[in-house]
């Protein structure tokens, strides 16, 4: 891990840069707690009790307590000590669940103030009759979204002390990230088929129309949406492992059977195929807190039959995933000119059409002061021109999905409906 000082890394740069009105560039985790610690039993937080368990445990973790200031054209991480009163704070009630998904919209058009480090964990009373919602927000220049769901258990405690957890972000790549062997750098004819994959990225990028016109891709209005979608994870690991699949290309595969219902209900016509940026973990190593490579994944729309999808997603996963951690962070990525340009040909690029990120969580439950930790959900940005995301980490047994979408422009609510049904068929 990063100590609290010093020069952003490269990356890390470049995710303060995407941070801007309209693409507000965080991570959010949202989550349901039971009675127990700061949490009554009417479901009533005690926030001083909460606070004066976490202080403590945020003074421990560095990237809580930096804040980047400006040197120059770059910025530097600057220790400072974090009020928890203003980064530990208390919402309105919201209407149950729904609310709770409403608030997460909302919150994502909101930017985290720079002036002070930029995280922030809120509680919001009346997510359920007896339960009360949190959200944590960490700003993508801190952590990715491995980094970031570490960053939580620090903060979090275990409620099996001996059970297995995620990775902390100094770790090693999760298991569902195997590492792949690299050839040595010295070998002329690796670095050359790295830089012709590079360039053919580079190129994909300023000039690749593989989309045509179609409400997934636009201007984005204020009004965010947020659905949460959840499944068994043994059953449909179960399920899919022998057909030679992934609970990620299951994901995928859920995600599909999303977009078709969405573009039908719009009146669009279904392409055959559909691409999505999918995050790949890479091996932590350095100082900085974002550490992914991309694949770019194409989802068969024009597969009606579930198994069948899921096989020919599976099979283009396994062919992209070892040349996407290979080849590193994406090359616009790698520094904040890089990013800079991608930001600005990102709002009519037609290369992809979503972003679909699966994070490895505990396999235990956490609490949080006490407070058992029922549910999670993470949610991620809409980058670019994009206007529906999707988030899921695996969590005590279930994979919690977060979709993000335009509220206006996408019918969310469809998508996620046909998510979840289709998980359903995968798991039986």
């Amino acid at each position: 891990m990063r100590s609290a000082t010093g020069r952003l890394a490269a990356v890390d740069e470049a995710n303060l840069v995407l941070d801007r009105f309209g693409q507000v560039n965080v991570f959010l985790i949202a989550g349901l707690l039971g009675p127990g610690g700061f949490v009554g039993r009417d479901g009533r937080p005690d926030l001083a009790a909460l606070r004066a368990v976490l202080h403590g445990r945020i003074t421990a973790i560095p990237p809580l307590r930096c804040v980047p200031v400006a040197a120059g054209r770059r910025h530097r991480w600057v220790e400072a000590s974090p009020d928890v009163e203003q980064h530990i704070r208390l919402l309105e009630p919201v209407d149950g669940l729904h609310g709770l998904e409403r608030k997460c919209g909302e919150l994502m058009t909101v930017p985290l103030a720079l002036d002070r480090p930029p995280w922030e964990l809120l509680v919001v009373p009346g997510a359920s009759a007896e339960q009360v919602g949190i959200v944590l927000r960490i700003h993508h220049a801190i952590a990715d979204g491995v980094a970031a769901v570490a960053i939580a258990q620090q903060l979090f405690e275990r409620d099996e002390p001996d059970a297995a957890s995620a990775i902390p972000p100094d770790g090693p790549v999760p298991s569902s990230a195997p590492i792949v062997p690299i050839r040595p750098r010295a070998d002329p004819s690796h670095v050359l088929k790295r830089i012709s994959f590079g360039l053919r990225r580079i190129l994909t990028i300023l000039a690749g129309r593989g989309i045509g016109p179609t409400v997934l891709l636009g201007d984005r209005s204020p009004l965010r949406g947020v659905a949460f979608v959840d499944v068994d994870l043994e059953a449909l690991e179960a399920r899919v492992r022998p057909l030679g699949a992934t609970v990620n290309d299951a994901l995928l595969t859920a995600v599909a059977a999303g977009y078709a219902a969405a573009l039908s209900a719009s009146g669009e016509q279904l392409p055959s195929e559909l691409p999505v940026s999918v995050p790949v973990a890479l091996r932590r190593r350095g100082t900085s807190g974002n550490q992914v490579g991309v694949m770019l994944v194409r989802l068969p729309l024009g597969e009606p039959e579930p198994d069948a999808r899921l096989r020919l997603i599976a099979a283009r996963t396994q062919e992209e995933k070892g040349s996407a951690r290979e080849q590193g962070t994406l090359e616009f990525m790698r520094g904040p000119l890089g990013a800079r340009i991608m930001d600005r040909i990102g709002h009519r690029q037609h290369v992809v059409a979503s972003v679909v990120t699966n994070v490895p969580g505990p396999a235990s439950r956490l609490r949080l002061a006490g407070a058992p930790v029922v549910a999670i959900w993470p949610v991620t940005i809409l980058a670019a021109n994009v206007r529906l995301s999707v988030a899921a980490v695996s969590y005590a047994g279930s994979l919690r999905c977060g979709i993000h979408f335009d509220e206006v422009n996408v019918p969310g609510a469809v998508f996620a409906g046909a998510m979840e049904e289709e998980f359903a068929r995968l798991a039986k």
